[in-house]
C-alpha cells in the first residue's frame, strides 16, 4: 500500500539521476529495500540515521525512511521526496510519524512493492518531463497517417528532440520499411510481447533500430499481428519517460491494445482527406477515438470537393482544426530514393515544424 499524503506528485527525482538513500537500522526492512533498489537497477546508500548537514540527505533524489527510523530523522531539514516504510497497515501513528518527518508519501510492505521499485527506477533514469506523445491516425483507408507520423517524427529528430516513432498498425506494413530501414538491426514489436510491469526507459531505447536520428519501432514481417495491453503499456510507459517526442501511427480500429496507446497520449492528429465521404468515416473513427483521447484534432488534406476547405471539414467532425498538410510533389520521389518524409525543407517538413513549435509551447504552459 502507498499512500501519499501531500498533493505533490509521486517522489522522483526531476532530472536527477542519482543514489536513493536508505535509512534504518531494521535488518529485515533493509534487505527488502536493497532487493526494490536492485530490482529497480539503483544503487543505494545506506545510514542509520540522518547524514549531516550539506550531506546526502540534502542531495539524494529519493530518501526511504523506514518506520523505525522516524524518530532519529524527525529533526532533519525538511525536504520534497522522502518516503515513510513500514510494515504495519493497522498502526494509526504511521500518518502521524509521517507528517513529523515531512514525508511525501507513507509505504506499507509488501503491498507497495511494485510502487516503490518504480519510484526508484524514476531515479535510477533520471526521469524528467514525459515525452509529449502524439498519435496519428488515418480517417480512412490511405488518408496518408502513415506518412505524416513519419514526417513528424523525422521532423522532430532534426529538431534536436530525442524522438521515438511507434507503429501500433501491425498490418500497415512496417513504418522501417517507409523509412528505408526494414533491414536495420535492433528490436520490433514482437520482442516486448512478454513485457510485464516496468520496462527500462533506456535499455528500450538501446534495443530499438536508429534511422535518420531517431529511434523505430516496428512490426517485423513475422506472423504475430498483437502483442498483449500489459506490453503495451509498459513500453508506451518507459518510452514517455525517455523525454522528448513519442509520435505513434495508429491503425483505424480500437481494440485493448490501441485503447492502451490512445491512454497514454497528450494529443492526436485525425488526417482527414477534403471529401464529403472521408468526412462521414472519419466521423466514426472520431466517435471511436475520442471515448479515450480527449485532445483529438483534425489535420485535412487536399485536394478540395467542391463546398469543402480545412475549417468546414474541421466543423463538420466538430474538432480543432492544426491546419492543412500541404501538397508535397517531390514525397514519391523522396520515398522511393530512400529519402523519408519530412527530410529536407519542403512544404510537409515546414508543416511539421510549425506543428511542434505549437505543440511543445502548448505543452511548457500546461
Amino acid at each position: 500500500m502507498a499512500g501519499a499524503i501531500t498533493e505533490e506528485p509521486p517522489p522522483a527525482a526531476r532530472g536527477r539521476q542519482g543514489k536513493p538513500l536508505i535509512v534504518t537500522e531494521d535488518a529485515v526492512l533493509l534487505d527488502d529495500l536493497l532487493r526494490l533498489c536492485a530490482a529497480a537497477g539503483a544503487t543505494p546508500e545506506v545510514h542509520h540515521g540522518p547524514p549531516g548537514p550539506g550531506g546526502r540527505w540534502d542531495g539524494a533524489p529519493l530518501v526511504l525512511v523506514g518506520d523505525d527510523a522516524a524518530r532519529r530523522v524527525r529533526g532533519a531539514p525538511r525536504r520534497p521526496g522522502v518516503v515513510l516504510v513500514g510494515r504495519d497497515q493497522d498502526d494509526p501513528g504511521v500518518w502521524r510519524r509521517a507528517v513529523e518527518i515531512g514525508a511525501d508519501h507513507v509505504l506499507m510492505l509488501p503491498d507497495g512493492e511494485q510502487w516503490l521499485i518504480d519510484r526508484i527506477a524514476d531515479v535510477a533514469e533520471g526521469v524528467g518531463r514525459p515525452a509529449l506523445t502524439v498519435g496519428v491516425i488515418g480517417g480512412r483507408g490511405g488518408a496518408g497517417a502513415s506518412t505524416l507520423a513519419c514526417a513528424l517524427a523525422v521532423t522532430a529528430a532534426h529538431e534536436g528532440l530525442r524522438t521515438l516513432l511507434v507503429d501500433a498498425d501491425p498490418l500497415g506494413g512496417g513504418l522501417d520499411v517507409l523509412l528505408g530501414g526494414e533491414g536495420a538491426e535492433g528490436l520490433r514489436w514482437p520482442a516486448f510481447a512478454a513485457s510485464r510491469g516496468r520496462v527500462g526507459g533506456g535499455a528500450l531505447e538501446e534495443s530499438l533500430p536508429e534511422l535518420h536520428s531517431l529511434r523505430v519501432l516496428s512490426w517485423d514481417r513475422g506472423d504475430r499481428v498483437a502483442v498483449p495491453p500489459q506490453a503495451v503499456r509498459a513500453v508506451l510507459a518507459a518510452a514517455r519517460r525517455r523525454g522528448g517526442a513519442v509520435v505513434v501511427d495508429l491503425p483505424r480500429r480500437l481494440d485493448e491494445g490501441v485503447a492502451e496507446v490512445l491512454a497514454q497520449l497528450d494529443l492526436g492528429i485525425l488526417v482527414v482527406p477534403a471529401e464529403l465521404r472521408a468526412v462521414a468515416a472519419a466521423s466514426r473513427v472520431s466517435s471511436a477515438v475520442g471515448m479515450v483521447l480527449r485532445d483529438l484534432r483534425v489535420a485535412v488534406r487536399g485536394p478540395y470537393e467542391p463546398g469543402l476547405d480545412e475549417r468546414e471539414v474541421a466543423r463538420l467532425l466538430g474538432l480543432p482544426l492544426v491546419g492543412e498538410v500541404p501538397p508535397d510533389p517531390g514525397l514519391p520521389r523522396q520515398v522511393a530514393g530512400r529519402t523519408p518524409p519530412g527530410a529536407g525543407r519542403g512544404p510537409l517538413a515546414r508543416f511539421c515544424t510549425t506543428f511542434w513549435e505549437r505543440a511543445l509551447v502548448e505543452a511548457a504552459d500546461a
